[in-house]
């Protein structure tokens, strides 16, 4: 059956500069990952909320702002109106703005942040630009640059160590950044590749139903808006109970 998808993602609003703006910003992916930091942080012995702000200010910068603006540059997947002019501005004042909290850590918090404040610079661009050929461009390297990474940094600035709660928690963001890839990823092909489906589900009891493009992107776009949600709020419950 062929469909028209009018919105690139689940939570594409309407066209205009305000809309487009508040897509690219992929707010529940963007909140989703800096709930990584925070629950890195969560799990460090001791909670500097004065940190977690400057980190996740950091990371909304970096990953909220700066990668998105680069991968819509760079092959326009949300098809927003935005010019390229004022998507590397936006990109290059961001990422400048999280390279100075980083640094500002790196002086005020330990000097071993330089190598993690180092990685997340340059990981940005290489990923969403796809530079070296594309290679860093990955599952993998999603998990560990949106999942794992976010979430280590977050208990190393707390716990200023490397101990077993902060690579836990890590593994556990980069298992759940590999849910996230598998859901999205065929939500993607769907909604900006597919122009038709045709298809029929034969049931056990002899009945058909006619499937769309729209009945096989319901449950991936509702498991994708549910976990990022689920991620958030539980976040927020061990913060609070830290706090």
């Amino acid at each position: 059956m062929a469909g028209k998808l009018e919105r690139p993602a689940f939570y594409a609003l309407g066209r205009g500069r305000l809309g487009d703006l508040l897509t690219l910003l992929h707010l529940p992916y963007t909140l989703w990952h800096l709930s990584y930091f925070a629950l890195g942080a969560a799990v460090a012995p001791k909670l500097h909320s004065d940190r977690l702000l400057w980190g996740l200010a950091a990371f909304g910068l970096a990953v909220g702002v700066a990668a998105h603006a680069l991968d819509e540059r760079h092959d326009r997947p949300l098809s927003t109106t935005i010019s390229d002019r004022a998507l590397l501005t936006m990109a290059v004042a961001s990422l400048a703005g999280a390279l100075a909290i980083g640094i500002a850590g790196v002086l005020s918090v330990s000097v071993w942040l330089a190598p993690l404040v180092l990685a997340g610079t340059l990981f940005v661009p290489a990923y969403n630009l796809e530079l070296l050929g594309g290679r860093l461009h990955s599952d993998l390297f999603f998990a560990i640059g949106w999942g794992a990474f976010p979430a280590f940094t977050g208990y190393f600035v707390d716990a200023e160590k490397v101990a077993l709660p902060g690579v836990l928690m890590a593994l556990g963001c980069l298992a759940m950044s590999v849910a996230q890839r598998r859901l999205s990823s065929p939500a993607r092909e769907l909604r900006r590749r597919t122009a038709a489906v045709s298809a029929t589900r034969t049931l056990l009891d002899g009945s058909e139903q006619e499937l769309s493009l729209a009945c096989l992107l319901r449950p991936l776009d509702g498991a994708l808006a549910a976990l990022s949600l689920a991620v958030c709020v539980t976040a927020c419950a061990l913060l609070a109970a830290r706090l």
